[in-house]
């Protein structure tokens, strides 16, 4: 695992958003980032599971999060336009976003692959991350020192056989990091932008993938939750345009 001990209060007041966040790693990342002072924008499609974590953290005596339920595969630029307009007005800033939130998409064959679920999977992936961000950045800008995370994989860095949409989306995801690095890393701002590979860890996404393989094998999502705590933590402050891996190759 990533070699990171966080301080318990690495996050405090500061206001992070989660996409993905009713489930697995987005899950994971929310209360580890509440339990270490940070207020959770939770973000996903299914309003019940963002309120059970919800009630998670404010069980935990964290600070009281807000939901934004979004549905990446039908928003459209106004809807992230009014997420930012929300978060600039409850807020006034947003000092980190971990783009969380990715679907499988087929394993088959580049000559079976079905057009739409191509579209959708390039939608969810990588498309809404584009528009999110776009919309985000002037608010993430009023941040003392902005940190926006990326989910990557092992095949987005190299490719394999019947992946797909999946693993080109996440190759165009390392791009979109690497290119927002750049241009974000000027003298007049600090937003650094980074990405996370997990690995192999117990999700209902890897169970999809690999389904004769033995979950008890596996980290939890809450075991490689030290690059996340560290990414968006000050610990991490100049290091932008990098890709992390959460647990060793």
């Amino acid at each position: 695992m990533f070699a990171y001990q966080a301080a318990d209060d690495l996050l405090k007041d500061q206001i992070i958003l989660v996409t993905g966040a009713g489930a697995g790693i987005g899950r994971a990342a929310a209360l580890a980032f509440a339990q270490s002072g940070a207020t959770v924008i939770l973000s996903g499609r299914t309003t019940k599971k963002l309120e059970q974590v919800y009630d998670e953290i404010e069980a935990a005596d964290g600070a009281q999060p807000a939901i934004f339920p979004l549905n990446l595969e039908a928003a459209v630029s106004k809807d992230y336009d009014d997420l930012a307009l929300a978060i600039e007005q409850e807020f006034g800033q947003l000092d980190g976003l971990l783009h969380n939130a990715s679907i499988l998409g087929q394993r088959t064959p580049i000559e079976y692959y079905e057009p739409d679920s191509w579209h959708k999977v390039m939608q969810v992936n990588l498309h809404s991350a584009f528009l999110m961000t776009k919309s985000l950045i002037p608010v993430i800008r009023r941040a003392t020192n902005g940190s926006i995370v990326f989910t990557s994989s092992s095949v987005g860095r190299q490719a394999r056989a019947y992946w797909g949409a999946y693993a080109v989306s996440k190759f165009a995801t390392e791009g979109l990091m690497q290119l927002l690095a750049d241009e974000l890393n000027g003298e007049d701002q600090q937003i650094r932008v980074n990405s996370v590979n997990p690995g192999a860890v117990r999700t209902g996404m890897r169970a999809t993938a690999y389904p004769a393989e033995d979950p008890e094998t596996l980290a939890l999502p809450q075991d490689i939750m030290n690059i996340y705590l560290y990414l968006m933590g000050e610990d991490s402050l100049g290091v932008t345009g990098q890709a992390f891996d959460a647990q060793p190759k």
